[in-house]
């Protein structure tokens, strides 16, 4: 027991001592006015330089100004925000009233480019090469609606007004090109689905629909016939009478469908928020676009303040989403090494998933995406072999540079392209990100127009300029001096070596 006593006595007295060092120790580290040691790392300096200027502190506080400053960057880093993330609720509402523009109000009126898309509209990315017939309709005002779509109709699609993809049509979708009908259903529907339609659900009201037909002959009229005559656009509870199609003319006609980059774009969201379900957008982005003013239910004005900050938020985040697009960053975006050839979709996902999902919602490929295009289907990511389509897009020479519409270029396209259907090449302006505007309404060439001449090996070199090159103009297009522009390389009907990169496209290079 005495020794017991001893050895409790012993350590008692080494535990002291310990703790007696322990607070010799700290006491030396612990900062005026506290009684512990606090780490450096959650402390905030009277002083700190950054980006947005000098920020001062009385004991963590910010001052009045310090305040005022931040508070301001974070509306203006919201509103950059709500831009970026913002553009295909845009986009879709651009497309939309541009319809409107030309007297396409109702789901039963339809336009189609009976001479082909020229470029007189404003109209993101479209392609010179097949028919286009699209609207946009209100489940709101029609309830389930039903469209008939012909045999024979090359890729269609529905999107909603957050251009997320309700459903493919046509050779890609669920009637495979032999035609059929589509019950379209709007959000919260819970009434009979009857047999006899391909159907789906879109979580918005307003919604976009595309369809697109190929060319016989190398000329438009079979398409633009089938589509004007058999496609059927009307809602369920009319079937037994269903109204009359109106069919409007989508070519020689300027129209725009483009939305804006300035502060009117934040009420073309506002437009949107009011018109669609509380949930169409998730509560987070929700939660974004009310931190600004925009909330479903509630005016939108800012006061003068504030409109100027997003005023500049929008000037900037339109200059990210045109960095994104022009001058791409991220390496998974380009197709090969060492090319400035690169993809739309980058991720390869249509709902813009990061590596699987793993890395969440891949929102810059989101937004440089619809930034430069429109349509949204999986039929344009996936590897479906002889069917649906692939794209290729550069916006750089094969040295790295900006294209200058003053200067003329080559690109090489190698022999046996691989397209079912066939292959073109459509010029854009970077301004409007539509068909760039020359002496030429298409600015384009494609394999179904029989006039390039092949090199001996099969190839085709394409020229760029605002002059042909002699000897050349039959595989020359236009462009403009003073002006930029950058061409899409679009494949229908893509096939194997196209998805295993044993066949590329050239460089773009530079002549003189």
């Amino acid at each position: 027991m005495n020794n017991f006593k001893k050895l409790r006595n012993g350590l008692l007295i080494a535990g002291m001592v310990t703790l007696s060092m322990l607070s010799i120790v700290s006491a030396t580290e612990v900062p005026s006015g506290y009684n512990t040691q606090i780490p450096g790392s959650i402390m905030t300096p009277d002083k700190i330089d950054t980006r947005v200027g000098k920020l001062e502190f009385f004991d963590g506080v910010p001052t009045e100004k310090t305040a005022e400053k931040v508070l301001e960057h974070l509306m203006f880093l919201r509103g950059v925000e709500t831009f970026l993330n913002g553009v295909p609720m845009a986009s879709a509402e651009a497309l939309r009233l541009g319809f409107e523009s030309i007297g396409v109000t109702e789901a039963h009126h339809l336009i189609v480019t009976d001479k082909l898309m020229d470029s007189n509209p404003l109209f993101l990315t479209a392609n010179t090469d097949t028919v286009y017939a699209f609207n946009t309709f209100d489940l709101e005002k029609t309830g389930p609606l039903v469209i008939e779509v012909p045999p024979g109709t090359g890729p269609g699609t529905v999107n909603d007004a957050f251009f997320r993809f309700v459903v493919d049509m046509g050779a890609p979708g669920p009637d495979k090109g032999q035609g059929g009908k589509y019950l379209i259903l709007p959000p919260g529907y819970k009434g009979e689905e009857p047999n006899g339609y391909f159907i789906a659900r879109s979580p918005s009201y307003n919604n976009l629909f595309i369809l697109r037909g190929f060319l016989v002959d190398g000329k438009p009229d079979t398409a633009a016939k089938m589509f004007s005559e058999q496609v059927k656009i009307y809602p369920l509870s009319e079937k037994a009478n269903p109204p009359k199609m109106v069919i409007t003319s989508g070519s020689r006609v300027a129209y725009n469908t483009i939305h804006a980059n300035d502060f009117t774009y934040y009420e073309e969201i506002a437009h949107v928020l009011d018109k669609e379900p509380l949930d169409f957008i998730d509560p987070e982005l929700r939660g974004l676009f009310a931190s600004i003013g925009l909330q479903k239910g509630k005016k939108f004005d800012p006061d003068p303040k504030l409109k100027k900050t997003l005023t500049e938020a929008v000037a900037v985040g339109n200059a990210t989403a045109r960095a994104m697009v022009f001058r791409t960053p991220y390496r998974e975006a380009y197709f090969y090494k060492n090319s400035y050839w690169k993809e739309g979709f980058v991720g390869g996902s249509h709902e813009w998933l990061k590596d699987g999902g793993q890395g969440g919602r891949y929102l810059d490929a989101r937004t440089l995406f619809f930034y430069a295009a429109t349509v949204n289907t999986p039929a344009m990511v996936m590897k479906m072999v002889g069917l649906g389509s692939q794209y290729a897009i550069t916006t750089q020479d094969s040295e790295g540079n900006i294209f200058d519409g003053a200067k003329t270029y080559k690109l090489n396209i190698p022999a046996n392209v691989p397209a079912k259907d066939f292959w073109s090449v459509v010029v854009y302006d970077p301004q409007t990100r539509s068909e760039l505007q020359t002496s030429n309404p298409f600015p384009s060439k494609n394999s179904k127009s029989g006039s390039m001449v092949e090199n001996a090996d099969g190839s085709v070199d394409l020229y760029f300029g605002p002059k042909a090159p002699r000897g050349k103009k039959q595989n020359w297009i236009e462009t403009v001096p003073n002006k930029s522009w950058f061409p899409i390389l679009r494949l229908y009907g893509p096939l194997d070596p196209w998805f295993d990169k044993t066949w590329k496209p050239g460089e773009i290079e530079l002549i003189k």
